[in-house]
Order: structure tokens, then sequence, then C-alpha cells
């Protein structure tokens, strides 16, 4: 595998918690449609999808910290975690975008730092996700590398 292939993915979506794990785990592919379908648990709904943007895993990573070390639920890698947004963490988001304050991370196969290039993206992702917030949806971020 190149490094091109492999790399951080990176997802936010709306739906319940644990659906996206649970679609996943019991999805097909439908030859006709050349989709992935699970008859028992419908897709989450996707409302942002980034490639390599490691500072905004980075600022995941470390709201993701914030919320679990107290409790000492963190006991594993930040990859593959569901962390649910609330209405603050994305504000919060926003703020560290335009503020250009996303932390610098590195990881294996993470590439470079691309905040500029996914700026316009990033700030769209905050203004659905409170949208869907206000509408009384939850808002999750996932990732894989």
């Amino acid at each position: 595998c190149s490094s091109d292939l492999m790399g951080l993915d990176m997802y936010a979506y709306v739906g319940d918690k644990g659906q996206r794990d649970a679609f996943w785990e019991g999805a097909e592919l439908d030859r006709n449609t050349n989709e992935f379908v699970n008859h028992n648990v419908s897709r989450p709904r996707e409302l942002a999808y980034w490639r390599k943007h490691p500072n905004l895993h980075g600022w995941m990573e470390q709201l993701w910290l914030n919320k679990n070390t107290e409790s000492g639920a963190v006991d594993s890698d930040f990859n593959g975690v569901e962390l649910e947004l609330t209405w603050e963490d994305i504000d919060q988001l926003e703020q560290d975008i335009r503020q250009g304050a996303l932390p610098h991370t590195t990881g294996f196969f993470f590439g470079d730092p691309s905040d500029d290039h996914y700026r316009e993206q990033d700030l769209k992702f905050c203004k659905d996700a409170k949208f869907e917030l206000f509408m009384k949806q939850q808002v999750f971020y996932n990732s894989s590398w």
C-alpha cells in the first residue's frame, strides 16, 4: 500500500449513537447499485468527509480526551472512536478555525497540515452541524486510519 491509499479518513454524521458501527457491521454490497446496504440499520446521514486533515483530527482528539479523561474512559487510540459533538463543541471549533488555532497534529499517514485547504468546508460543517443540533439531532465525529 502506498501512502496515497493509506491515510486518515474523517467523518461527521447525523444519527443515533452506535448507528454507524451497526450499519457497517451488517452492510452488504448491492451489486445492482454498487452501494452498501443494511436491511436492519439505516446508514447515518453524512455531514462532512475529510481526507488527511490532521489538525482537525487533533482538535477532535483533544476534545475526546477532555471529555473522557476524568471518567477514565480513555484506554485506546483515538481511531474509530465515535465522538458526540454538542453545540458548545461546534461553537468552539468554529472559533478555533476562524482564529487559525487548530493544534498542529502529526501521525502515520496523516498527511501535511491542510487547514487552509479545508477552511471553507470546515466552516460549512460548523454551520450544518449547528442546524442539525438546533433541530434536536445528534452529531458525531469518527475517523479511521
